[in-house]
């Protein structure tokens, strides 16, 4: 589906999706994100629309699982099938500590110190957006 979004305060807004439309929207909710410096990352702004749906309708089965949400192991299923749980975070950590390192080697002021900066910066949005994904 390609739709463009044109708002009357913001203007054209490029549009990334994350999965296909599967009708028309019948309204769009704007959600703007500021990420702190604007020179440094641009506002990122967020497009929720509105679907109508028909519901799908599954056949009966008399199979049931149980599932334990836990801390260590992401689920635990009744029929003792454990999940781990994503470990994105450790790897972010590990990258941060590297770019932050490579800042402190700089000279502060020059060009290549306002680049590693700017790296830094737009790394910890990232670092943000992947603990908000995970913390709901």
């Amino acid at each position: 589906m390609n739709i463009k979004f044109r708002s009357a305060k913001i203007g054209k807004l490029k549009i990334v999706w994350s999965r296909e439309l599967p009708n028309v929207p019948s309204s769009v909710t704007v959600i703007k994100d500021c990420r702190g410096d604007s020179r440094i990352a641009p506002t990122r702004y967020f497009l929720s629309f509105v679907v109508e749906i028909q519901p799908e309708i599954l056949h009966k089965n008399d199979n049931s699982v149980g599932i334990d949400l836990g801390i260590k192991t992401f689920a635990t299923f009744s029929d003792g099938t454990k999940v781990d749980a994503p470990k994105p975070l450790k790897k972010r950590i590990k990258k941060l500590r590297k770019l932050s390192k490579s800042l402190s080697h700089k000279t502060q002021g020059s060009k290549r110190y306002e680049k590693a900066r700017v790296r830094v910066a737009k790394f910890h949005a990232k670092l943000k957006d992947t603990l908000d994904r995970f913390s709901t």
